[in-house]
């Protein structure tokens, strides 16, 4: 089993930056990719970054792209979202994922979660 936890988020001004941290705990070989998704009040939860856990492939919705940047530290099993130039539409809870297969979008294909940090980001 694999545990996720969120931290790093909080309240910034537009413009401002804040990394996002994911630690693992626990140990599961099928997980292949991870990723980074946001949920805004009233709206579904969508995918922002995500990458693969051994090759280092990173891609991002095209919301975030060239602000966002994913990364991970093995050594400390952690997992980053790194957030640039935040603007008030990037606002929401955002949660680490894991999965062993799948499309990265697609929520369905993640079986580990964390419980979420909140980025608020005002005007």
């Amino acid at each position: 089993q694999v545990q996720l936890v969120e931290s790093g988020g909080g309240s910034v001004e537009a413009g401002g930056t804040l990394r996002l941290s994911c630690a693992v705990s626990g140990y599961d070989s099928s997980i292949y990719f991870a990723s980074w998704f946001r949920q805004a009040v009233g709206k579904e939860r969508e995918w922002v970054a995500g990458m693969l856990i051994r090759g280092g492939r990173a891609e991002y919705a095209d919301s975030v792209k060239g602000r966002f940047t994913i990364s991970q530290d093995n050594a400390k099993n952690t997992l980053y979202l790194q957030m640039n130039s935040l603007k008030p539409e990037d606002s929401g809870m955002y949660y680490c994922a894991a999965a062993a297969s799948g499309t990265w979008s697609d929520e369905n294909a993640y079986g580990y979660w964390g419980q979420g940090t909140q980025v608020t980001v005002s005007s």
